[in-house]
């Protein structure tokens, strides 16, 4: 259960989410380019209008982030997502495992812990992130005792990544949680496994993920 100070965290930063809202709306600068007119008209009928105004307002922020530096843009994307609620597939899709696409997120402002690592990749690559420093990873939650996945950042190849959770809100490094035992990770490019907390091997490409070729291919056809 969380304490009521977190909760009013959730709540204040929600009402700060749709003042912006608001503000992008009435004031004209609405500049949501890559999702046409008539997906965000789609997204409307189906979800109503709350759901239209947060992929706008992604869009804007991805927009207005796009060039800043990166710890900049990976503190604006994993507070934006991590204010969604964590629903599990079986309760929102139906299935036991199901990648959700940025908008099928954002259009249910919910998802499990694949579709906030998912959204948070994908918003920084289109904010012109160097994806080769992103990895979605496969890790076991030790306290939890159960997978979970979450968004590593290395700022160089060698580096101690920077951890985006869902779980816990802030952005650490990865040898200050400790709760966390990584078991694979991929971008775009490749699928690497870990071998050690600290040491991964490269095992191929993400390609050879069935569910990131049905995200990758569903998220193409949202675009047509």
């Amino acid at each position: 259960m969380k304490s009521s100070s977190a909760l009013q965290a959730i709540f204040f930063g929600r009402i700060g989410l749709l003042a912006s809202l608001f503000f992008v709306i009435f004031t004209g600068n609405a500049d949501h380019s890559g999702i046409s007119d008539k997906m965000l008209t789609s997204i409307h009928k189906k979800y109503g209008e709350p759901a239209q105004l947060r992929i706008e307002y992604w869009q804007n922020m991805t927009h207005e982030y796009r060039g800043k530096a990166d710890i900049e843009q990976l503190t604006a994307v994993n507070d934006f997502f991590n204010g969604a609620r964590f629903v599990s597939d079986i309760e929102l899709w139906g299935k036991n495992d199901y990648w959700a696409t940025p908008i099928e997120f954002l259009a249910r402002d919910a998802g499990d812990c694949e579709d906030f690592s998912i959204a948070k990749y994908f918003t920084l690559k289109e904010m012109g992130m160097d994806v080769s420093k992103l990895r979605i990873t496969y890790v076991k939650a030790t306290l939890l005792n159960q997978a979970h996945m979450v968004l590593a950042y290395y700022a160089t190849p060698t580096s101690v990544p920077l951890i985006l959770d869902n779980i816990n809100k802030h952005i650490k490094p990865a040898n200050e949680r400790n709760d966390l035992r990584p078991i694979y990770s991929f971008n775009a490019d490749n699928l690497w496994l870990a071998r050690t907390r600290n040491e991964q091997l490269k095992a191929g490409k993400s390609d050879q993920l069935n569910l990131w070729r049905d995200l990758n291919a569903r998220m193409a056809k949202e675009l047509e």
